[in-house]
């Protein structure tokens, strides 16, 4: 087929379209921060339910929470990362469990 573009209008010029540069979405980090309540278990149910991760990597994961007070969980854009601070913390709260679990900025 012919791209020609003359039957339009023979006055109309066609304009290059400018080139932009598609940004990457802003990231966030999903953090669990420990607490002296939550049982170590129910982490690692969080960590499987909601994160996909083995019941090896949950673990380390949850010890990490345990022994350095936080850990990343996964990193996402905005939109999921508030849907897995959601998520986590209605299930939580569910269970009556205090587990803060919290999105920063990658």
């Amino acid at each position: 087929m012919s791209k020609n573009f003359e039957w339009i209008s023979p006055d109309f010029d066609l304009l290059e379209k400018e080139k932009t540069a598609v940004k990457p979405p802003s990231m966030y980090h999903v953090v669990l921060n420990n607490d002296d309540y939550t049982p170590m278990d129910f982490v690692i149910e969080i960590l499987e339910r909601f994160f996909s991760m083995d019941i090896e990597r949950a673990t380390q994961v949850m010890l990490k929470v345990h022994y350095e007070g936080k850990a990343i969980c996964g990193t996402f854009t905005a939109e999921v990362a508030e849907t897995k601070v959601a998520q986590v913390t209605m299930y939580s709260r569910e269970n009556e469990h205090p587990l803060l679990c919290t999105m920063e900025q990658a």
